[in-house]
């Protein structure tokens, strides 16, 4: 991944509304939803939510295909993927494996991670 494609995939995620999306559409995978009902579901006019939607496309973040009427969206898992090893791919100083403890850790909202010894 390029610096530039990853400034766009990070400045989209940086808005609440665009992030609360994209977090929506992880959750509805692989199915995706329609733009109708994400709107619903993040109480968005629709209108507004299109721009939203079309941000996210153009940052790669998000794919859509048209099925009958509606136009179903998804998230791009392997463009965040992309972008979360973008993120880290020289952690530990270009020694990934000595990351790996820390990269496995799943944080559980509301409560604390289970530790291993």
């Amino acid at each position: 991944m390029e610096s530039e494609q990853a400034i766009r995939a990070l400045a989209a995620l940086a808005q609440s509304t665009r992030l609360s999306v994209f977090r929506l559409l992880v959750k509805h995978e692989p199915n995706g939803l329609a733009a109708g009902e994400i709107a619903r579901a993040i109480a968005v006019p629709q209108n507004t939510m299109s721009a939203h939607l079309a941000i996210l496309a153009r940052a790669g973040l998000v794919v859509s295909e048209r099925k009958s009427r509606s136009i179903i969206y998804r998230a791009d898992l392997a463009a965040f993927q992309n972008l979360t090893s973008f993120m880290v791919e020289d952690c530990c100083g270009g020694h990934a494996e000595q990351c790996a403890p820390s990269a496995a850790c799943k944080p559980v909202r509301g409560r604390r991670a289970k530790i291993t010894a």
